[in-house]
C-alpha cells in the first residue's frame, strides 16, 4: 500500500470531524493520474463510462469486462485515492453468489478498494454477503440510473413526504446490511442532509445539496468536455470541450496552410549528408 493511500477509516473520520469528502469519476490512466495528483479523496470508476466514454445511451449496456478494463487503467494511474468500481447492470441483481464473485473481481483483478451498487432494502442480502466477504460496499439511492426506465426517466426522486420516508428507510436498511458509504443522486437537499445526519456512514451527494458528507461529479461533466450536458446540479469548472474544438480547428487550418509543421517542429540533416544523399540520386 502506498504511504499516503486514503483508507476507509480515514474517510469515516472525515465525516466525524465534519470535513467534506471529495470524489470524482475517472475512466482511464491519464484521467486517474490528474484526479489523484489534485488530491481528490475517492475515485469512482462509474458505469457512466457507458455514455461519456463508450457512446451508449444509458448505463445498462456496459459489461463487467468493460468495467474491469477501465478499473485496471485507473488503478495504474492513481496511487493515493480510495478507488471504487461500479458494478454494472446484471452483475449483482440475479444471484448473490454471482454478486460476491463479481465484486471480488473488482478487488482481485482490477485493484479497487470498494464496489458500488444501486438499490435499497431489496439489495440488503447482496450488500451483506459482499461486505461479509471483506469487500467495502458503496450504496446508491435516489436516482439510480440502471433502473431509470422504472423510475420514469432521469428526474429528481423522493420529492414527497412518503418518498422521502422511503428513502430514509432504504438508507438505514443498507447501512445496517453493511454499506460503508452511500451515494445520494438527485434528491432534495434538505432530505439528503437530514438522512446524512441519521447515518453513521459517510454520504456522497450528486444533485443532493450541500448537506451530504461529500460530493461527486463526473469528470467529463465537471471539466466541460461535453458542454451540451448541463443539468441543474452541475457546475462546470472548466470549458475543455470548447477549448479542444477550437484547438482542433486551429490545427486543421495550420496543416492546410502548411504553417504546421514549421522548421522548429522538423528534424534536420546536415548539409554534407544531404549533398551526399542527393549525389547518390544522380548516379
Amino acid at each position: 500500500m502506498e504511504k499516503n493511500k486514503i483508507t476507509l477509516p480515514y474517510l469515516h473520520e472525515k465525516k466525524s470531524r465534519g470535513v467534506p469528502i471529495t470524489m470524482l469519476t475517472a475512466y482511464d490512466y491519464p484521467g486517474a493520474k490528474q484526479v489523484d495528483l489534485a488530491g481528490i479523496d475517492m475515485i469512482l470508476v462509474g458505469d457512466s463510462l457507458a455514455m461519456v466514454v463508450l457512446g451508449y445511451d444509458s448505463t445498462v449496456h456496459v459489461t463487467m469486462e468493460d468495467m474491469l478494463h477501465h478499473c485496471k487503467a485507473v488503478n495504474r494511474g492513481a496511487r493515493r485515492a480510495f478507488l471504487v468500481g461500479d458494478m454494472p447492470f446484471l452483475s449483482y441483481q440475479a444471484d448473490v453468489r454471482d454478486a460476491v464473485y463479481n465484486a471480488g473481481r473488482f478487488i482481485q483483478e482490477a485493484g479497487m478498494d470498494a464496489v458500488k451498487l444501486e438499490g435499497g432494502k431489496e439489495r440488503a442480502t447482496v450488500i451483506r454477503a459482499i461486505s461479509e466477504a471483506g469487500i467495502p460496499v458503496v450504496g446508491h439511492l435516489g436516482l439510480t440510473p440502471q433502473s431509470h426506465t422504472k423510475l420514469g426517466g432521469y428526474k429528481v426522486q423522493s420529492k414527497t413526504a412518503e418518498g422521502a420516508n422511503l428513502l430514509l428507510e432504504n438508507a438505514l436498511a443498507i447501512e445496517q446490511a453493511g454499506c460503508s458509504f452511500l451515494v445520494f443522486e438527485m434528491v432534495p437537499a434538505r432530505i439528503a442532509e437530514y438522512i446524512s445526519k441519521k447515518l453513521t456512514i459517510p454520504t456522497i451527494g450528486i444533485g443532493a445539496g450541500n448537506g451530504c458528507d461529500g460530493q461527486v461529479l463526473v469528470y467529463h461533466d465537471m471539466l466541460g468536455i461535453n458542454s451540451e450536458f448541463n443539468p441543474k446540479f452541475l457546475k462546470q469548472f472548466a470549458s475543455l470541450g470548447k477549448d479542444a474544438s477550437a484547438a482542433i480547428k486551429d490545427y486543421s487550418v495550420a496543416v492546410e496552410s502548411r504553417a504546421y509543421p514549421a522548421v522548429e517542429h522538423s528534424f534536420m540533416i546536415n548539409e554534407e549528408e544531404y549533398a551526399a544523399f542527393m549525389a547518390m540520386q544522380d548516379e
